[in-house]
């Protein structure tokens, strides 16, 4: 089955939920939620509408990273050297309990984990990287986006792991075979710049469908990331209505 969604809402919730199925919470890596706020999100949602949500900051990005601002939490600079790059400290692995207790509440079967181009392949940084999946379990399915890594290593730690290997399928093809896929579509690459500020064209979604078809196996989702993320993934929904 092929899922669409965006990354984030970029309409109302309830004219959202009337045109989707699918939604991939992005607020949550800025601060983690009030529950009350988590369970207000489920309870107005259609029952068979579905949540994936992207994990906390302090789990994945060292404070050094200006997105930290909106974190909510009061001294972060402190937490220097203690959070983030899949640390395994007990502040990253308190941040982990929070988003399984999110991830049971939104009933979510996907959790996912984007690192920053800074965390790079370092035997440092695969070595935390193992340990921490070591340490989670296999409670929740995880995405993870590994935008600094080599291919082979990539596949590696999915393979091991068994973790869906997050790509724009726009730029580039999966690592890892899984049964699931999950695409994040950002806009324009230009070399390493994003352009989010992007409006796919027809010729673009259907080579785009081409691809998604090709790796489908058992779910694929496609979640826009880009300035018109809701009209992209409207036009995208209509391509493969008859597919």
């Amino acid at each position: 089955m092929i899922k669409v969604g965006t990354c984030g809402f970029p309409i109302s919730r309830k004219k959202y939920y009337e045109e989707f199925n699918v939604i991939e919470i992005n607020s949550t890596f800025y601060s983690i939620p009030d529950i009350e706020w988590v369970k207000k999100i489920i309870n107005e949602a259609p029952e068979n509408f579905e949540f994936t949500f992207k994990a906390f900051q302090g789990i994945t990005h060292d404070v050094n990273s200006f997105t930290w601002r909106r974190s909510k939490i009061k001294n972060y600079k402190e937490l220097k050297g203690k959070v983030g790059y899949l640390r395994n400290t007990k502040e990253v692995f308190e941040f982990w309990e929070k988003q399984e207790e999110i991830a049971n509440i939104l009933r979510a079967n996907i959790i996912v984990i984007q690192l920053p181009n800074s965390f790079k392949d370092t035997k440092e940084n695969i070595e935390n990287a193992y340990n921490f999946f070591n340490s989670i379990g296999k409670k929740n399915k995880i995405a993870i986006e590994l935008r600094g890594w080599s291919k082979e290593n990539r596949e590696k730690i999915c393979k091991e792991f068994d973790l869906i290997d997050i790509v724009d399928i726009n730029v580039e093809e999966p690592v890892y075979d899984s049964d699931i896929k999950y695409y994040r579509l950002h806009g324009l690459h230009e070399g390493n710049r994003l352009i989010y500020n992007y409006d796919y064209s027809k010729e673009e979604l259907n080579r785009i469908k081409e691809k998604v078809l090709k790796y489908n196996k058992k779910d694929s989702y496609v979640m826009f990331n880009n300035s018109m993320m809701y009209e992209n993934a409207k036009e995208f929904l209509e391509l493969i209505k008859n597919v």
